[in-house]
């Protein structure tokens, strides 16, 4: 008996050891580092409003920024200032951005002892091209995304494609297991710029399988159906959805969920959520919880949605990266792959994000082959001296001049330029203005 006794207090002592090594952590943020974390979550519902299409969808807006991150510290100028105000970083810039980058990636791993949150960069460089990256390119993806640049030949298809997609495969623990096939590959490309993310989390409060079962889902297919009872969740409700916040391991992680109220739709709940209020603060309360199983991967092309949202220059022959490498380069292509798992036990999601970059094939073009406007200015103070415009039609003033009247009472009067009428005495030294008489 007394064996048992002491038994139970050992493991007792040793489960409250262990919850208090696991207590969950928080990650320190300044001021400015919070509000770059709430515009950083605007691009996220910017961008999900943009992909999420009709159909079931997974995106990882983080994997993005660090792909851009990575990316912007080889850019200057318009290319650089539009990829920090996309991702939400403004006037802070790419600085900020690897700062950010940094902390999330070092701390976010530490939080939840069961919870894996892994984030993994890295640059592949074609040595059949001649690029040659920037000391200072490599140096900041080292020092903030441990992404150590490799040399690999891209000529040699088969054996770069499957060290890139073991890469892939290896850092979202199979979820992606294929990041390129024969069709996506660009032997051409300079560089390819990568970003992991992996998540495994255990519920907090786990479902029991023997209650899953099927049930129809918007009153149509069956789908199967996780069910819970007697657990406090907290919750929130309006006129326009519910929303509850489910728990993985310690509580560092969870997954919000937002259902809209019947009659109203997923945009309706989308268009009145951004990176400030979609994380609310609710009552705790048993709740009777019906959650379906997910299964869902996603294919999302990157180049127009980024465009879209304001990221332009990049994609152009315009494009300004002078500390990635010795050559003029763009973004010629961007995706991202993801993919979600939620069963009884928990959750596991990965997405990997894909930036290629090719030399600038073509010289910078322009062609005024359509209508224009244009200024001829005084260029020391700017100042305009004439504006045009030309759309291809005669070369005639769009502007017309007063037209002059003739008045058909008097065929012998005389007008002006500017159709003032000169009386016909003007012929004899004089002529008559506003009523009055002048000497010719």
């Amino acid at each position: 008996m007394k064996k048992f006794v002491l038994s139970v207090a050992f493991m007792a002592a040793s489960f409250l050891a262990f919850a208090q090594e696991n207590e969950p952590k928080k990650i320190e943020l300044t001021t400015q580092e919070r509000q770059l974390v709430e515009n950083s979550n605007d691009f996220a519902f910017n961008l999900f409003r943009k992909a999420r299409g009709v159909s079931n969808s997974i995106m990882s807006p983080l994997s993005i920024t660090y792909a851009l991150g990575l990316m912007n510290n080889g850019a200057a100028g318009q290319t650089q200032k539009e990829i920090n105000e996309v991702l939400g970083f403004g006037e802070a810039g790419a600085d900020a951005i690897n700062a950010f980058c940094r902390k999330m990636l070092t701390e976010a791993p530490t939080l939840d002892n069961t919870t894996a949150a892994e984030i993994a960069n890295t640059v592949y460089v074609n040595s059949g091209q001649n690029c040659i990256l920037q000391q200072g390119f490599i140096d900041k993806a080292n020092q903030y995304y441990d992404a150590e640049p490799q040399s690999l030949n891209f000529y040699e298809k088969q054996a770069a494609m499957g060290i890139i997609n073991g890469w892939a495969n290896d850092r979202t623990h199979g979820m992606i297991p294929m990041l390129f096939d024969e069709e996506t590959f660009n032997v051409d490309a300079v560089s390819y710029l990568l970003n992991a993310l992996y998540f495994k989390g255990a519920w907090t409060y786990k479902f029991d399988k023997e209650y899953t079962k099927e049930e129809p889902f918007n009153g149509g297919e069956a789908v199967p159906m996780m069910q819970q009872s007697g657990v406090e969740y907290e919750s929130t409700w309006n006129n326009l959805y519910q929303a509850i916040h489910l728990p993985y391991g310690n509580g560092a992680y969870k997954m919000t969920i937002f259902l809209p109220q019947e009659g109203k739709s997923i945009d309706d709940v989308l268009s009145q959520l951004n990176g400030s209020n979609w994380n609310f603060k609710g009552w705790k309360n048993e709740i009777s919880l019906k959650l379906p199983r997910i299964k869902t991967d996603t294919f999302l092309p990157l180049v127009d949605i980024m465009k879209e949202l304001g990221m332009i220059t990049a994609f152009t022959p315009w494009a300004e990266f002078p500390y990635f490498c010795n050559s003029d380069v763009y973004i010629s292509n961007m995706f991202q792959k993801a993919a979600i798992e939620l069963d009884e036990e928990g959750t596991e999601a990965a997405a990997v994000t894909v930036i290629e970059v090719e030399k600038t094939a073509i010289t910078p073009y322009f062609y005024a082959d359509r209508p224009f406007i244009y200024i001829i200015s005084e260029q020391s103070t700017g100042t305009i001296f004439f504006m045009g415009q030309f759309t291809g039609r005669e070369m005639t003033s769009a502007i017309q001049a007063p037209s002059i009247q003739k008045n058909s009472s008097n065929d012998d009067a005389i007008y002006d330029l500017l159709g003032r009428r000169i009386d016909s005495s003007f012929k004899k030294g004089f002529y008559i203005h506003n009523g009055h008489k002048f000497l010719k």
